[in-house]
């Protein structure tokens, strides 16, 4: 594969969705020593709906104006902080794919780099504060140094970088103490444990590349 299509979104998202309902009892295990204990139910259910609706929205256009009724969908569904964060991040990646009838590698590294930056945005949060995006960050900028090592990089390279990068990532919140929300109040139990949005962020990262494999 050397491009992706819109024809190709709904299958890509379904392989997003299968990680997700396969994590989804770690997560919500994760999330009750920490928050409220549905982390894995509201991802499971958020990116489940999106293939579908993917499907039946379907239509000649752009793949960014795509992505962006994918994330509203999903911001509607399920409203919750996570379910807010990924939503803003699934629409900011389609903001930069504003115009684009197709993607290339390239682009799917700026995919990761605008969906990052676009949950960091809606969050207000920053690396180091123990969330989703101590792992989307590092899997951005592993993806940008794969290509940029070797422009010929495939789609599946790139995206195994990606996972690469979360999965470090996710390693590093061990050290880091929550700042927000029901995590902050349970900061002593952090010590040593992985934060679950990140986590969820390499499920996410995980989902991508298995449909490039």
């Amino acid at each position: 594969m050397d491009k992706l299509t819109m024809d190709d979104l709904p299958e890509l998202f379904e392989c997003v969705s299968k990680v997700f309902a396969e994590n989804k009892d770690r997560l919500c295990e994760m999330d009750a020593a920490m928050g409220d204990g549905d982390l894995g139910l509201t991802m499971s259910k958020g990116y489940g709906a999106l293939p579908d609706f993917l499907r039946e929205t379907a239509a000649e256009g752009e793949l960014g104006k795509q992505l962006m009724k994918g994330g509203m969908k999903m911001q509607n569904l399920v409203p919750s902080t996570m379910g807010t964060l990924m939503s803003s991040g699934i629409m900011g990646a389609g903001k930069a794919l504003k115009g684009k009838t197709e993607m290339g590698v390239a682009d799917l590294a700026d995919f990761y780099r605008n969906f990052a930056d676009g949950l960091a945005k809606r969050g207000k949060t920053q690396l180091g504060d123990r969330t989703i995006l101590d792992a989307l960050d590092p899997a951005a900028k592993k993806a940008a140094a794969c290509l940029e090592a070797n422009p010929e990089a495939t789609f599946a390279e790139v995206a195994n970088a990606a996972v690469e990068g979360a999965e470090e990532g996710c390693e590093a919140t061990k050290d880091m103490l929550p700042k927000y929300g029901k995590a902050a109040v349970h900061a002593a139990k952090a010590k040593g444990v992985v934060d679950q949005g990140a986590v969820a962020g390499l499920c996410l990262m995980q989902g991508i590349a298995a449909y490039f494999a």
